[in-house]
């Protein structure tokens, strides 16, 4: 079938409903936002702008779908970091019971947000939880940890590359320390490096989401959906891409702990959010394990090494959160 597209910004809600309108979906996935924490943290500007883009593009798609067909689903991108690191569990569910001064509830499940960023998706989770309420709409409500990889069964050329982000703003951790290997660079930790973060390939997120389309909730359900593949802190990601560069590259790129930029904890800490839904449907699992990827993401960054040196300045932080 023949892929349309339209281009334009979501924060124009006449386009939003022209868009939908014509080409009247099952489901939308909305990824639509600013997707970085260290950008939204630079300045008042930055951190104006994530809040302001990132939920009137969700009000738009919400109101849209009230106004035009109640049945779309509707799949939205949140992010792990929204809850921070608490003291429990963190559930996979929109509500969890709790006793406050005694007295029993069922209360939004706890959340706190680790940039301007973060709380801009916590905003979007409570707008898309309250349009559930009022409206019926069918949502599910995606929190996944940071992507990591360069391919997919279906990137098969390099015509067909996604990007692959490695600097101190857009760059995620991995993609970062697999930059800094193939030019030799120390892999720059911020801060003690025994944060933990849930990580998951390129690849077993697109399978992850391809589930949760093919499956929707129930009409009217809101569905809380946890994803991801492999917990590692920040040292053993490290360690691990340095194995991978004996491998490839033959030498071991050293270790470089830098101040830490952001406000978060940094002691090792109890982390594994529940996660049962894409196990229901089927999606457990690693289609793709992460010492065999990071050696993939080295073979593919090598032809691009001269390209990966420009910009090498860009490994060590700029944006510090206190500043």
């Amino acid at each position: 079938a023949k892929i349309g597209f339209a281009e334009g910004d979501v924060t124009n809600y006449d386009l939003v409903k022209k868009v939908i309108s014509e080409f009247k979906p099952d489901a939308i996935v909305h990824f639509a936002e600013q997707r970085s924490a260290p950008y939204s943290m630079i300045d008042v500007e930055h951190a104006k702008y994530t809040i302001i883009n990132n939920l009137t593009s969700t009000l738009n798609v919400i109101y849209a779908i009230k106004e035009l067909d109640k049945n779309i689903h509707l799949l939205k991108m949140g992010t792990l970091g929204e809850y921070g690191y608490p003291a429990f569990r963190i559930p996979e569910s929109a509500f969890v019971d709790a006793v406050i001064q005694g007295v029993r509830d069922r209360i939004v499940v706890p959340r706190w947000g680790g940039s301007w960023y973060h709380w801009s998706k916590v905003f979007d989770s409570y707008i898309l939880l309250y349009a559930n309420r009022l409206w019926g709409l069918t949502i599910t409500d995606f929190h996944q940890g940071p992507v990591y990889g360069t391919r997919t069964e279906d990137i098969v050329s390099e015509e067909l590359f996604t990007r692959f982000d490695i600097d101190d703003v857009w760059g995620t951790v991995i993609n970062r320390f697999c930059a800094e290997a193939v030019t030799n660079h120390p892999l720059t930790i911020y801060g003690s490096g025994l944060q933990k973060k849930g990580f998951t390939s390129l690849e077993d997120t697109i399978r992850a989401l391809a589930a949760l389309i093919e499956n929707p909730p129930e009409d009217g359900e809101f569905r809380t959906v946890h994803h991801y593949r492999e917990i590692r802190t920040l040292n053993e990601m490290a360690g691990l891409v340095r194995r991978a560069s004996r491998q490839i590259l033959g030498y071991e790129p050293e270790i470089a702990h830098l101040p830490n930029p952001r406000v978060e904890p940094e002691e090792d800490l109890s982390y594994e959010p529940e996660r049962k839904v894409l196990a229901r449907l089927g999606i457990y699992g690693l289609t793709r394990v992460m010492d065999e990827e990071v050696a993939v993401m080295l073979k593919d960054l090598v032809p691009y090494v001269d390209r990966v040196r420009r910009i090498e300045a860009l490994f060590k932080p700029r944006v510090r959160w206190r500043d």
